[in-house]
């Protein structure tokens, strides 16, 4: 083999073969190469790096299961068809008497026939609904209300007071106008009408020994419920004050 020397006026410095190691050459074995064509290990999901990570994404696949399970708890399956409520206890003759010993005014508990039942009942005051016989000043007015669900399956109410009849109106239903009137066996109920999807109002004065009580009729009923509570309430006597 021919022997490599250096070029002249050229210094002796690292060559093409300064960086050869021996292959007997002590040292740490050089690594090896991935073999050719082996694609490169995929890097760790990060969703599966962190456990916040994780609660978060299924943070809303819980709340849809919450969901679902409210939503099919409130359900039920009826195979013979919907059926009809029934309406909550009421003690009217009970509320009634109560009012005619707190109220001091002419209260009266309607005969229905059967299959009417009393659902609710309630009092309250009207601010300047009366007008006082004696001096004419304002004054305050107070109200019984009973409510009822008819054979009909309708809601209709009762109310009773010692208001004028302008003032007793207008506190069940605002901007209400006489439209006319119905003879229930000789008692003469005016009518009041509002706007469309507003409940009439039939009301009438009765007189008594215990004194003068307006009373007033509303609700989703029809006629017929109307003067099955109008006759109901108009011939009875008012209850004892006391």
């Amino acid at each position: 083999m021919a022997e490599i020397v250096p070029e002249a006026g050229e210094s002796s410095r690292p060559g093409i073969l300064a960086g050869v190691t021996p292959p007997n050459a002590a040292g740490p074995a050089a690594p090896i190469p991935p073999e050719a064509g082996a694609p490169p290990r995929e890097p760790k999901p990060r969703l599966l790096q962190d456990g916040r990570d994780m609660f978060w994404s299924l943070a809303p696949l819980i709340v849809a299961c919450i969901a679902l399970a409210g939503l099919v708890g409130m359900c039920s399956v009826r195979p013979n068809g919907p059926r009809d409520g029934v309406a909550p206890p009421y003690d009217a003759p009970a509320a009634l008497k109560a009012d005619a010993e707190t109220l001091g005014i002419p209260i009266r508990l309607p005969q229905l026939p059967a299959g009417w039942r009393a659902n609710s009942g309630s009092r309250g005051s009207i601010g300047d609904g009366r007008t006082d016989p004696v001096t004419g000043q304002h004054q305050r007015a107070v109200t019984s209300t009973v409510g009822y669900i008819a054979a009909s399956k309708m809601y209709v109410s009762l109310t009773q007071s010692n208001a004028d009849e302008q003032a007793l109106v207008s506190s069940i239903h605002q901007s209400m106008y006489p439209t006319g009137a119905q003879e229930v066996d000789g008692v003469k109920w005016i009518v009041y009408e509002g706007g469309d999807g507003t409940e009439p109002v039939w009301t009438t004065r009765l007189d008594s020994a215990a004194g003068p009580a307006q009373v007033a009729i509303t609700g989703a009923g029809k006629g017929s419920d109307f003067r099955t509570l109008a006759v109901g309430t108009q011939t009875q006597k008012p209850l004892p004050p006391g």
